[in-house]
């Protein structure tokens, strides 16, 4: 297959935006209360909670990109908690709407019952719907046609993280103390811990007045947001990364119309500079570069074709020479064969996924023949489009559009389909002097190959830079956004 290098650059950034969205939808996963740091453990009794409603607006270096609406009731049974979000975001010059609606109820003591969840953009929808019985989560996702669903042994009690902030405001937190608590995402059906603190008590303008409040700090992989907490318990301020802040409004005021496009362009925002130029790099064979500004054990950057050695990077192009006959059949490593199952996002068993590999491969191809083929079939019938959306092979294959994510998670189930071992990865590559991030695949020909469906190469080209591999840890990048640095060292 003749790589090429693609012009449009809004398709390298389009990981971001999805990743935004992770930042923004925090408060959407589930948490499981973990540990205390307090110094003593006092008992938990909650304050006599009333209904409220509030209204923010969501602002983007001090421009509005979206609202918030929150409604808290109290119930027969507990708490009821909803919210519904609109956002605007521009990602490599395209502005996409966003609304995503989480209903979470509750049992008295804020631990969780059931909720729902519903994120849309303008192409793709994704639904999640939970319920706790006992020490099992029952999850449910779903797109338009698919449903997958999924037990998931809870250790302890479980929250909403839309209920933390009522946790904390009930239990009455002194200055300095703290909770951490393990994040359950339904997206990605991972855990992560989050930890809390209480940090002062403040004075903010709000709505023309000033408003007495507590501050939180809220620490998610590397990335803190803080919230301010009024007397009623109502959330007042939020502030996250990259500009991002939510202030409490009349309703009025946030239904008022976003007078201007978005003009803070996400993917740029996150992208990384370079003093030097790299020219034609699908012919590079090998790039060293130096990293600096961010902590190395959090992401997988040794390995494979990527060696690291004092902040310095090598990436090695893979040969694929040797591989071009081969069979992988029975040659699978038992360690491997885990890469050939399906996973609720990468439905290689699914019967559409199935038949569409048959039309694309024949079963006496070789396992290299089988991977150029399927690369470009996806490179030249799925539409490049940066879209914000949990990426879905199943629903990557009927809607034949989306940005990278949706490249590599439709090659990873075709992949898999075929008999092939494969994963995805994330990182950075490079575009007209600046890094972007972007997101490929890995596949096992006999070895762990790259390959990117986006633009055309198998292997992938020494730009590539890996940061983490399997679609469920690209949520780890959020902690090193914005961080990175990198010199370019030398190119042969």
């Amino acid at each position: 297959m003749a790589a090429h290098r693609i012009r449009w650059k809004w398709i390298i950034g389009a990981l971001f935006a999805l990743i935004f969205v992770f930042l923004f939808t925090l408060r959407l996963g589930l948490f499981q209360k973990r540990e205390s740091d307090l110094k003593e453990e006092r008992p938990f009794h909650a304050q006599t909670q009333v209904d409220r409603e509030t209204w923010m607006n969501i602002l983007q270096q001090a421009q509005k990109i979206g609202y918030a609406h929150r409604q808290f009731y109290k119930t027969d049974s507990g708490y009821r908690i909803l919210e519904s979000v609109f956002m605007q975001i521009n990602t490599m010059g395209m502005v996409q709407d966003i609304r995503y609606r989480t209903e979470g109820n509750f049992y008295p003591n804020f631990t969780l019952s059931h909720f729902d969840f519903d994120l849309q953009s303008s192409l793709f929808r994704f639904k999640a719907y939970g319920v706790v019985k006992e020490n099992t989560l029952t999850l449910i996702t779903s797109i338009p046609g698919s449903e997958q669903k999924i037990d998931i042994h809870l250790e302890k009690d479980i929250h909403l993280p839309i209920g933390i902030l009522e946790t904390l405001n009930a239990e009455s937190l002194r200055p300095g103390e703290s909770r951490t608590f393990q994040v359950f995402d339904p997206t990605t059906a991972a855990q992560r811990p989050v930890k809390v603190v209480m940090l002062a008590e403040e004075t903010i303008p709000i709505m023309g007045r000033q408003e007495s409040a507590k501050k939180v700090s809220v620490d998610f992989i590397g990335v803190s947001q803080f919230a301010w907490i009024g007397k009623d318990g109502a959330i007042l301020k939020e502030e996250g990364s990259l500009g991002i802040k939510l202030e409490r409004v009349t309703r009025e005021e946030a239904l008022q119309k976003i007078a201007l496009l978005p003009n803070t362009d996400l993917a740029e925002v996150a992208s990384i500079p370079v003093d030097s130029v790299l020219n034609d790099v699908d012919r590079l064979t090998e790039l060293k570069l130096r990293l600096d500004g961010f902590e190395e054990k959090d992401i997988f950057l040794n390995g494979g074709r990527q060696s690291l050695k004092d902040k310095v990077l090598t990436v090695r192009r893979e040969s694929i020479s040797n591989l071009s006959s081969q069979k992988i059949g029975e040659k699978v490593p038992d360690l491997i064969k885990t890469y050939l199952e399906p996973t609720p996002f990468i439905q290689s068993d699914h019967p559409e996924i199935q038949a569409k590999v048959k039309e694309i491969v024949s079963p006496d191809d070789s396992a290299v023949v089988k991977v150029y083929k399927l690369i470009e079939w996806v490179n030249k019938n799925i539409q490049k489009r940066p879209v914000v959306s949990v990426p879905n092979a199943l629903e990557t294959l009927r809607n034949r559009v989306g940005d990278c994510n949706e490249h590599a998670v439709l090659i990873a189930a075709l992949a898999r389909a075929a008999g092939i071992p494969a994963q995805v990865e994330a990182g950075l590559v490079y575009q007209n002097g600046r890094f972007y991030y972007h997101a490929w695949n890995v596949l096992y020909l006999g070895a762990w190959i790259t390959a990117d469906s986006v633009m055309g190469q198998l292997p992938a080209d020494v730009t590539h830079i890996r940061f983490v591999r399997g679609a469920e840890s690209q949520i780890d990048l959020m902690g090193i956004i914005g961080k990175v640095r990198i010199e370019i060292l030398s190119e042969s």
